[in-house]
């Protein structure tokens, strides 16, 4: 499914493979669209946390961009905004 949202400068899709199985892809960006985001099935990682391996679910993210119109950090920003706010769900409702 995809859906179509704003964040970055123009239309910004995301597409989810998680549900076909998908681990990694690489979105193609179609015209008038400026970025895909594409979400793939989450998966827990061993994560050392200092003292011992700790279970931690991750999902990847692949986010493909036309750079005619937007910067690399711009879009490296964006993603770690993402991030930050999926992991603080507390983000999402301000």
């Amino acid at each position: 499914m995809n859906e179509v949202v704003s964040g970055l400068a123009g239309a910004t899709t995301i597409t989810n493979l998680g549900g076909i199985g998908g681990t990694s892809f690489s979105p193609i960006v179609n015209p008038p669209e400026v970025a895909i985001l594409g979400i793939t099935r989450m998966q827990h990682k061993p994560v050392w946390n200092g003292e011992a391996f700790i279970a931690t679910p991750m999902v990847p993210l692949d986010l493909s961009y036309d750079h005619r119109v937007i910067n690399g950090a711009d879009a490296a920003r964006f993603l770690s905004e993402y991030i930050r706010s999926l992991e603080d769900l507390r983000l999402l409702m301000v």
